[in-house]
């Protein structure tokens, strides 16, 4: 019987333990070029099994928050290969989350003030983070975005290719595709964003499509075996819904069981909130989804998150519900979570006023264990 502290192997990442640093939005790197506090920030979580690292937006269009690290600046690339080689040091696995926002954008981040997109010209409805020309952050309204063209669907297809190998190139072990939280791939699911009439709306088969293309483009890029998502079926997050998210998860995962990948990381209920959170009238069945992969080949690594502590995380991997779970707030507060979960020991409580942007007050300066003492 598997447990927490166990070592395994995602594709061909091997990581050290089933304790994953899940993907944490913090908005510290200006001019989406990764910084020595960045550095210092995951190199001091290391002993995570494997850190998923914040959204990384493959392109400007992708950006959708103010001073989150890049993917597409040659400074990008070298401000994350000291974090990657310093994570390496330390004995951990990292890989980036590479990510496209769509609607969830304002035109004050896009290239000359240009509308974010998305499958259809629906908005958000939500708030993005900007900085102000003072120097000031603030949340503000989400712009209004456009349709993409038909045309232009390759081309964001190839962006996450070349995301993916700017991954690399950075040191990474490998990428998580991000397929959740009403971001772009997750709006070309869901039918409360996109109301296409090609072939990329209107059947599940369809609206799956781009999600098919992005994981086929990447795995060709560096491998299927570096190659994990995020998926996310009933998040409201950023306004995102669906009719029937069931069927329609169901058919992702069976075809992504055909592709070999390293992962599937699936949240559960609402992101950050109501793990029983549900959309399409009935709760969704999660044991069930991860069954149906299973049963199309998929031997990836399941990992599952949401709202999770070390008692609910080792009950999930122990009866086999999951390969691994994901830890967010608590990877924020405790830089050394894994050893805290080992010795029982007490957690650091996070602070939600020093989640988004600042400085080391509230990113690098919770205390470990060993400095408590």
């Amino acid at each position: 019987m598997a447990n927490l502290f166990d070592p395994t192997k995602f594709g061909d990442i091997d990581i050290a333990n089933r304790i994953v640093m899940a993907p944490l939005t913090r908005n510290r790197s200006p001019k989406a070029v990764p910084n020595d506090l960045n550095v210092t920030y995951y190199e001091q979580r290391a002993t995570a099994g494997l850190i998923i690292t914040e959204g990384t937006p493959i392109t400007q269009q992708a950006q959708g928050y103010a001073d989150v690290p890049g993917l597409y600046l040659s400074e990008a690339v070298e401000g994350w290969k000291k974090v990657t080689e310093a994570v390496h040091r330390k004995g951990g696995k990292i890989v980036t989350q590479v990510w496209h926002v769509g609607r969830v954008s304002h035109v004050s981040l896009q290239k000359d003030g240009a509308a974010p997109v998305a499958p259809s010209a629906i908005p958000a409805g939500g708030k993005t983070y900007i900085i102000n020309p003072d120097g000031s952050g603030a949340f503000v309204e989400t712009s209004a975005p456009r349709a993409l063209e038909h045309d232009e669907i390759a081309g964001v297809v190839a962006d996450f290719a070349k995301g993916a190998r700017a991954a690399i190139d950075s040191g990474f072990d490998g990428i998580e595709i991000h397929g959740a939280n009403g971001y772009l791939i997750d709006q070309f699911l869901k039918t409360g964003a996109n109301q296409r009439t090609d072939e990329y709306g209107g059947s599940i088969e369809n609206r799956a499509r781009f999600l098919l293309e992005v994981v086929d483009a990447a795995a060709k890029e560096i491998g299927a075996g570096r190659v994990g998502i995020r998926l996310s079926p009933v998040t409201p997050a950023n306004n995102i819904e669906d009719e029937q998210p069931q069927p329609l998860f169901n058919y992702v995962v069976e075809q992504l069981g055909k592709r070999g990948l390293a992962f599937i990381h699936v949240i559960e209920g609402a992101t950050g909130g109501d793990r029983t959170f549900t959309q399409g009238g009935k709760p969704f069945d999660y044991q069930g989804l991860k069954d149906i992969y299973r049963k199309a080949g998929g031997t990836g690594g399941w990992i599952v998150n949401n709202g999770y502590d070390q008692n609910s995380g080792s009950k999930a991997v122990e009866s086999g519900y999951a390969d691994a779970v994901a830890f967010g707030k608590l990877f924020i507060a405790n830089p050394d979570l894994v050893q805290r979960f080992k010795d029982k020991a007490p957690l650091n409580a996070p602070d939600n006023t020093t989640f988004y942007g600042g400085g080391a007050k509230g990113y690098t300066d919770y205390p470990s264990l060993d400095s408590a003492a």
